[in-house]
């Protein structure tokens, strides 16, 4: 079992930056890989990038692919999304998610564990 939990979210101008965290309990973090999603109001859940969990293999959106990156501290049991040139499209709740197994997948039923999810908010 694993639990999630998000924050770093916030209310960003255009073009700034923000660095969501997600916590993980568990003594088994290391095993498993895991993602950032995230859903806009209306809309469906959305992969976004996602890490082995070695922390040698990622793969991402091409939507935030440039802008975004996705890291890992096994040691502290969190993994991290920077996000720079933040834009207004980019507003959504953001969820990280775990999946057991070696493979990195962007389909969100492949996704084991999910947290609650922090909100993301980019002014024009």
């Amino acid at each position: 079992q694993v639990q999630l939990v998000e924050s770093g979210g916030g209310l960003v101008q255009a073009g700034g930056s923000l660095r969501l965290s997600c916590a993980a309990s568990g003594r088994t973090f290391g095993s498993y890989a895991m993602g950032w999603f995230r859903q806009a109001p209306g809309k469906e859940r959305e992969f976004v990038v996602a890490i082995s969990w070695t922390g040698d293999s990622t793969t991402i959106a091409n939507s935030v692919k440039g802008r975004f990156t996705i890291s890992r501290d096994n040691a502290k049991n969190t993994v991290y999304l920077q996000m720079n040139s933040l834009k207004p499209e980019d507003t959504a709740v953001y969820l990280c998610a775990a999946r057991g197994g070696t493979r990195l997948r962007v389909e969100v039923r492949e996704y084991d564990y999910w947290g609650q999810g922090t909100q993301v908010t980019v002014s024009s």
